[in-house]
């Protein structure tokens, strides 16, 4: 097997020939895909993978200089499309993984064919005119929560990132995904993700991608969803009827139709505000 398949525990499924690749976003890993992943097996190629340093990664190869940014983590995205010689892959990210697989496609742009971002947001810091829902002191005590208590932090915010008070099922699962991650790792990325600002990259992206944005996120606000759905060409734009910031979890069916719906929209040469009126 090649190496890069073992770094990053990369699992391949399914029986069609497009290929569907899932990134996880902060704190989780390839598992946070298990609500939806089999609706996808019959028609799909579906990829896997947990970034270095999640999940069941190789984390001896985990680089805090590396992993200081967004791109350290598009590395990982690019070395799985190389090692396996993917072309034309939709792309499915869910939170930063967003804005990394943006990256991956500025990047290489002829690996790509279509973008999903669930729950994006390409700046976290409001900034002026534009709300990204924190301050920066709401960060600062953030980074300060993880680095003292981080099991602490978790429990606290997984049943507020959840937002599915009836389903505590949902919110435990999140926690424990959180807590396998090292708490180190944690602040890393967490802070990687939070200093990053990728509005300027938004006009590099030309292939469809869409926004699926939850009718109330604290992660990621509809203001957020807005300014991608704004500035970038042919993004189209979705509120669901889902809360929270993983509907994937909380609301897989809802995802699942929203992502389908997309993928079977084959033929977007520009712009078109009323795809999904």
């Amino acid at each position: 097997m090649h190496p890069i398949l073992i770094r990053n525990n990369v699992k391949i499924l399914g029986e069609g020939s497009q290929v569907i690749v899932f990134a996880h976003g902060f704190g989780c890993a390839q598992s946070s895909w298990k609500y939806i992943t089999d609706a996808f097996l019959a028609d799909f190629k579906v990829i896997l993978f947990d970034y270095v340093g999640s999940g069941n990664s190789d984390k001896d190869q985990y680089d805090y200089h590396k992993y200081a940014t967004l791109e350290g983590y598009s590395c990982d995205v690019i070395d799985i499309i190389e090692a396996l010689a993917l072309k034309d892959i939709i792309f499915v990210g869910h939170s930063v993984s967003s804005m990394i697989g943006m990256i991956a496609d500025i990047q290489k742009p002829e690996a790509f064919k279509k973008l999903v971002f669930i729950g994006p947001s390409p700046k976290y810091l409001n900034d002026r005119d534009y709300i990204g829902g924190f301050e920066a002191a709401d960060i600062e005590t953030i980074f300060t929560q993880i680095a003292e208590d981080y099991v602490g932090w978790t429990k606290a915010i997984s049943p507020v990132v959840m937002s599915k008070s009836e389903a505590p099922e949902l919110s435990d699962f999140l926690q424990e995904c959180f807590e396998e991650t090292e708490p180190s790792i944690a602040l890393a990325f967490v802070m990687a993700t939070f200093k990053s600002d990728y509005r300027a990259e938004l006009k590099k992206l030309h292939i469809p991608s869409l926004t699926l944005q939850s009718s109330e996120d604290i992660m990621a606000p509809q203001s957020a969803g807005e300014y991608i759905h704004r500035n970038t060409k042919n993004n189209f734009y979705v509120v669901m009827k889902a809360t929270g910031h993983f509907p994937h979890i909380s609301e897989p069916e809802e995802t699942i139709r929203e992502i389908k719906d997309f993928i079977a929209y084959q033929n977007v040469t520009e712009r078109s505000d009323e795809l999904y009126a």
